[in-house]
């Protein structure tokens, strides 16, 4: 087990161990101006969460000095969410540049007493310390995918909230294709379980009281498939008869047209409706992999001025749409990036998300693109769960520390981790927890991105992350991350054992199978049968992580067979007995599957995400 000191999430820039220590009582008051209530609220909630009760109020001085003393000052050179805290003879001082600084510091505060404290029955005494800190990315977010089928519950969401303000994480932001309810275009989200204005006014509510800004998310151009295979959206798409994508098993049209005015009039009527919900002034517009740009409505245009040029035009005027509302606009950089020099034409507002999800991702290259054009950016790695059930952690960790590395040195704004939900979100949240820890640590402290490896990594999930506060429980959720690296078979934003599944019903002779062995298989299949889980009980993670433990079985037990009958030949051709066990094992996963999901999520998009594992099954039995 590492050190107290090592174990703080994340870790402060600067940390002197004090000689003594300090003791809370159980009841402890807290004084502090008015305008820092609402940071000493927050500490209120830490505290509480260590077993102490607080107060407001009060004198700092005098017999009955407070034991816990919060101070904004404005001069303090740490700068905007910086804090200094001192745990001294007479109590805790904690003084900041801001109320955000004071709640980050009650957060180490916290963190600190349980770590490294002693309870008894009248309180805790921790050993004294005093910790300068102040995060390397003002904007430190998690952009979690919500348009793949699976739209987390409210109760999700809140819980979610609470772990990632405990990370110091400060942004949230739920990526929406067609998962909010908007009036006027019921058929786009009728079968989805959208949020709706009063959940996302009530996750606004919860997220400003724990500084956390809900950041609004509508993609706005490429990924509209969702909208334009309902009419009558089909008319405004740029290649109305559709096209084959990554993002669905069928043709469907994917991109709105950009020299079609409508298509500005319907983001403004879907602006209209969802800014008002949101204290924020920002707004994703996404705008990214517009793969049939140029390929449909608007070939002219594009073969006269060029497509980046198209592209710029319409960024252009969606920009013009979201300044009118007095909001700042973000926007994907993949397309831009195509034509650098084209980033100084760019609205000197906007905020650029430079996004990749592999561990050797050009960060550097692009992040000093944007840097040398004077543009605001953030860097935005992945946590790499997705199109994986058990995740890719090694990958996900180089990925993590490459976009810190470069951020830090080109002066990005912000640290946005993403977690995606392609090929229907099959894996569960926990898949996801060690890269959220991960980036939460290096999104305040990017120094530590020079050395990944030596975030301990397995202690930082059992002390913070509730859900895993066990051995067993952190040593499952890495192995699912690493077992495919037993196959020898490594692919770009996927794993082979995903890939089995996902394409049961081709034969094994494409690319992504050519370096695929039975060895590989039975090694990987060693590694998930040594994870050893405590028995389920009614405990969701652990039939989360057994669930997806099997599922990855499954795909071994099918590789593996598939291999022995031959690559050019499809699953059904597999001997009658091999066939029977695997699709029963295939249906005992779909029986488990729906509880699992409702567990977490509303039911919409459910029955999409089981045809997945059902494509299996009936790919032995058809």
């Amino acid at each position: 087990m590492a050190e107290p000191r090592e174990l703080l999430l994340p870790q402060p820039r600067k940390l002197r161990l004090v000689a003594g220590e300090t003791r809370l009582e159980s009841h402890c008051r807290i004084v502090c101006s008015a305008e820092a209530h609402e940071a000493a609220e927050g500490l209120q909630r830490a505290l509480r969460s260590v077993g102490l009760e607080s107060s407001l109020g009060g004198s700092a001085t005098g017999p009955k000095r407070a034991r816990l003393r919060l101070a904004i000052d404005r001069s303090e050179p740490l700068g905007p969410q910086g804090y200094r805290l001192s745990l001294e003879d007479d109590g805790v001082d904690l003084v900041a540049a801001d109320a955000a600084g004071l709640f980050y510091g009650g957060v180490t505060l916290a963190q600190w007493l349980r770590l490294a404290g002693r309870r008894d029955d009248r309180g805790w005494s921790a050993p004294r310390i005093e910790v300068s800190d102040a995060p390397d990315f003002a904007a430190r977010g998690f952009l979690l995918d919500v348009s793949r089928n699976r739209v987390p519950r409210l109760d999700t969401l809140f819980e979610l909230v609470e772990l990632l303000a405990s990370f110091k994480i400060n942004q949230l932001q739920l990526y929406t294709e067609h998962t909010f309810a908007y009036r006027g275009h019921e058929p786009v989200w009728r079968d989805a379980s959208p949020l709706t204005e009063r959940d996302v006014r009530e996750l606004d509510a919860f997220c400003r009281k724990r500084f956390v800004e809900l950041v609004p998310n509508q993609n706005s151009f490429g990924h509209f498939h969702r909208w334009l295979s309902h009419e009558p959206y089909r008319e405004l798409a740029e290649c109305p008869e559709g096209i084959e994508h990554p993002f669905g098993r069928r043709r469907e049209p994917f991109s709105l047209c950009p020299t079609d005015p409508r298509s500005l009039e319907l983001l403004e009527d879907l602006y209209e409706q969802l800014l008002p919900h949101f204290s924020s002034r920002q707004l994703n517009v996404g705008l990214d992999e517009t793969f049939d740009l140029g390929a449909g409505r608007s070939a002219a245009a594009c073969a006269e001025r060029g497509k980046q040029e198209v592209y710029l035009e319409f960024l252009r005027r969606v920009h013009a749409i979201v300044h009118s509302w007095g909001h700042r606009m973000q926007f994907w950089g993949d397309i831009i990036l195509e034509r650098a020099d084209l980033i100084r034409k760019l609205p000197t507002d906007v905020v650029a998300l430079d996004w990749g999800y592999e561990a050797d991702h050009p960060f550097d290259d692009e992040a000093s693109a944007f840097a040398e054009a004077g543009l605001e950016f953030y860097v935005c790695p992945g946590t790499s769960s997705w199109n994986s059930l058990g995740g890719r952690t090694d990958n996900a960790f180089g990925n993590l520390a490459s976009a810190a590395s470069a951020g830090r040195k080109h002066g990005a704004s912000g640290y946005l981790i993403t977690d995606w939900g392609d090929n229907g979100h099959l894996q569960p949240l926990p898949i996801s927890y060690p890269p959220i820890v991960a980036g939460a640590a290096l999104s305040w402290n990017g120094g530590l991105a020079s050395t990944p490896e030596a975030l301990p990594i397995r202690d930082l999930l059992a002390a913070h992350v509730p859900e895993l506060g066990e051995p067993a429980l952190v040593s499952a959720v890495m192995t699912l991350g690493s077992a495919h690296l037993e196959t020898g078979v490594q692919l770009k934003n996927s794993t082979v054992l995903f890939q089995l599944l996902l394409h049961a019903d081709e034969t094994l002779e494409h690319e992504r199978y050519e370096r695929l062995d039975r060895t590989g298989l039975e090694r990987a299949r060693e590694a998930l049968a040594s994870i050893d889980l405590p028995k389920a009980g009614p405990r969701l993670v652990i039939r989360e992580l057994a669930w997806v433990a099997s599922t990855l079985d499954l795909a071994c037990r099918l590789g593996a067979a598939r291999l022995e009958q031959g690559r050019d030949q499809p699953a059904g051709a597999l001997p009658a007995e091999d066939r029977k066990s695997l699709s029963a094992a295939a249906q005992q996963l779909i029986d488990e599957l729906p509880e699992l999901w409702l567990a977490r999520s509303r039911p919409g998009g459910h029955e999409d995400s089981r045809g997945d594992l059902e494509r299996v099954r009936d790919a032995l039995t058809g």
